[in-house]
């Protein structure tokens, strides 16, 4: 299914381990964009739902969608500003975007590899996909849970950290 939120486990726990030089936003983005590829596909009903951005070539072209839309996003947010700046994504810079693009489109073709037959990571020089079987659907699937549940935790004890330190040093 596009759009999966498993992918975002992993997303969350890499951005916990290194909030400053991973964007959360910007690998659930570039997930999102590999995904409507098979969106389409499902949509028109053409099989292989997987094709040109589920490879390791087609995600090059996914992460440089990811980092135009946010940086066009952030110059349209930096003049108009009645955009809510939900998430903090209006102070985000661009080195955090990219790694967070990279991280988020070679995950997903990874997570996608173990999970889905019809993908061709190596294309177009092979058609093998030397990730699918190596561990069990519902292994994946835990892995993704247990990866964002360690994300969240790790981000809520930072807060309240933050939170914690904000208040003992006023007057």
């Amino acid at each position: 299914m596009p759009f999966t939120p498993f992918h975002f486990g992993p997303g969350a726990a890499l951005h916990a381990l290194a909030p400053r030089r991973i964007s959360f936003l910007a690998f659930c983005a570039a997930n999102v964009v590999v995904d409507v590829e098979p969106l389409y596909y499902m949509l028109t009903h053409q099989y292989p739902l997987h094709r040109f951005f589920h490879t390791f070539v087609g995600v090059a072209v996914a992460i440089g969608l990811t980092v135009a839309l946010f940086i066009g996003l952030l110059k349209v947010g930096a003049k108009v500003h009645c955009i809510p700046n939900l998430f903090g994504w209006k102070s985000l810079t661009l080195l955090p975007v990219v790694i967070g693009a990279v991280l988020g489109s070679y995950t997903h073709i990874v997570l996608d590899g173990l999970m889905h037959g019809d993908i061709q990571p190596l294309a177009p020089f092979s058609t093998a996909n030397p990730f699918q079987g190596l561990v069990s659907l519902g292994a994946l699937h835990w892995l993704c849970i247990y990866a964002g549940a360690f994300g969240l935790v790790t981000m809520a004890i930072r807060k309240l950290q933050c939170r914690r330190r904000a208040q003992s040093s006023r007057p």
